[in-house]
């Protein structure tokens, strides 16, 4: 049976585990460790760069930002090469081991831009396929579809809220390359897991055209093996695109009109059902960039916010930093599996939001989230610190928010998307992240508070002013989009001729 016709299929002809299929569970456990690493990362590396680095706060928001809009904007490459000539399980070996030696490689200082290099490239070929390699694990309308995302997307806030915990804890607590170290091992525990479970996917993933990848494109070279010089040329480059972290701004205008103008061709070349359907996804594309900007405060202005502005004592127990990263995946966790139940029981009472609908209520309690930041620095004391539960409140709305919005939308492009090119769009659902970290990373520097080496170091009664200021902006620019989203609804709805 080709891949094109088990697509057609319900995949449920093989055995199931709680409904779904096995092969889920393969890449549910291997996306639980891969997020371990990234997140663990991800958790130390601004306090790592103002604390160790000793960088300004506003060059510690420019490298993070970059390396954010990197993550997420090379899938455009690592979904196109998989589409075209890898497959995806080849795609996510490569990338998880690339991710691997980034990890280890991050132990070492001098080599700190080659490390986060070596990080986004081989998320490019990882996080895009592992999250098509789902979508074909369903057919077109399998009621399961947005469940099995859901279930997916839990596995992601495992690992993720298991990461500060341990990675986070460690680095800040014992040393930051410990911290990094244990993060490797992370991603090499999933890559394990993905290649034991090989049988389990059923011959999904695989090259749609072996006889390419032993073909020489160059005396000596075979497709694959051009990929592989190709990642050795890209991740020097990469590294100097972090260091010269403006860069990475022009680079994601033009490769992203590059992608709009593909999408739009793509669009207006289908027929008129197929040519809709992917113009939701390009209005879609909009309103998560916008989600993310605000969202990703989080690993920036949040984390420095969290750091110099929230009274982290606790029963008499100051809580590393670090930690509060585990905060927004502990909920996912809590309450994925109820979201997870409320959409089918929505839809069996005919009270089921459509896609366009979720995505608004995700932008409205992401700004709600912010607001509730604003409304604690209200009762901050004389010391300038508020209270640990205005952001634990902030986190659960944006957690929330999140789960209205990303799972379905990852399931919305799988759904959506031409079949032929679901890795590329998948790319282009990323690449949309990687314009909002670096939209986050202007936000967060409106949050410059004279943090960094020869710089007066500001109090924490006049950062909290700082903060407040900006989440107050953040609040009322989410409602706005949320607002408007709302009122675009219904049009798009009708463009997606029935899908849900």
């Amino acid at each position: 049976m080709s891949e094109n016709e088990r697509d057609k299929s319900t995949a449920t002809d093989g055995k199931t585990f709680i409904g779904h299929p096995r092969a889920l569970f393969v890449l549910f456990f291997s996306e639980l460790w891969e997020r371990f690493s990234f997140y663990g990362m991800r958790a130390l590396l601004v306090l790592y760069m103002t604390k160790r680095l000793l960088y300004a706060d506003t060059d510690a928001y420019g490298v993070y930002a970059a390396y954010g809009a990197l993550v997420y904007a090379l899938p455009v490459v690592g979904g196109m090469l998989a589409d075209r000539l890898l497959g995806y399980r080849r795609a996510i070996i490569l990338g998880g081991s690339l991710m691997a030696i980034g990890h280890f490689v991050m132990a070492y200082e001098p080599a700190f831009y080659g490390a986060l290099a070596l990080i986004a490239l081989g998320n490019g070929f990882f996080k895009p396929n592992i999250s098509s390699l789902v979508g074909k694990l369903y057919a077109e309308k399998d009621p399961r579809r947005d469940s099995g995302f859901t279930i997916f997307y839990m596995g992601i806030n495992i690992g993720a809220f298991l990461a500060p915990l341990a990675c986070g804890y460690i680095g800040e607590e014992f040393g930051w390359h410990y911290g990094f170290g244990l993060a490797g091992i992370g991603m090499v525990v999933g890559l394990v897991g993905f290649v034991l479970g090989k049988s389990l996917l059923m011959g999904y993933g695989e090259p749609p055209d072996p006889q390419r990848l032993r073909a020489r494109v160059l005396p000596g070279i075979t497709g694959s093996g051009s990929v592989i010089v190709a990642c050795v040329v890209a991740v020097p480059l990469i590294a100097l695109a972090l260091y010269y972290n403006s860069v990475v701004s022009y680079l994601l205008y033009g490769g992203g009109v590059v992608i709009l103008g593909y999408l739009l061709f793509v669009a207006f070349k289908s027929d008129r059902v197929a040519g809709q359907r992917l113009g939701v996804v390009i209005i879609l594309i909009f309103f998560h960039t916008v989600f993310w900007a605000c969202f990703e405060q989080a690993g920036s202005s949040l984390t420095l916010f969290t750091d110099r502005n929230v009274d982290r004592n606790i029963f008499g127990t100051e809580i590393k930093t670090s930690l509060f990263q585990a905060v927004n995946p502990l909920f996912i966790v809590i309450f994925a599996p109820l979201f997870s139940m409320l959409w089918p029981l929505l839809e069996r009472r005919g009270l089921n939001p459509s896609i366009p609908m979720k995505f608004s209520l995700g932008l409205a309690q992401l700004a709600f989230g912010f607001c509730l930041l604003v409304v604690g620095a209200q009762f901050a004391g004389p010391d300038g610190m508020t209270a640990v539960t205005w952001i634990l409140l902030a986190y659960l709305l944006q957690t929330t928010g999140e789960l209205c919005l990303s799972p379905v939308g990852l399931s919305a492009v799988t759904k959506l998307s031409p079949p032929q090119i679901v890795g590329t769009v998948m790319g282009a659902w990323m690449l949309s992240v990687a314009f909002a970290h670096n939209v986050a990373g202007l936000i967060a520097g409106l949050t410059e508070t004279g943090e960094g080496p020869g710089e007066t170091v500001a109090t924490p009664t006049e950062t909290l002013g700082v903060y407040a200021g900006v989440f107050q902006q953040i609040f009322i620019g989410a409602l706005i989009t949320a607002a408007l989203l709302a009122v675009l609804t219904p049009v798009v709805k009708r463009m997606t001729h029935g899908v849900k």
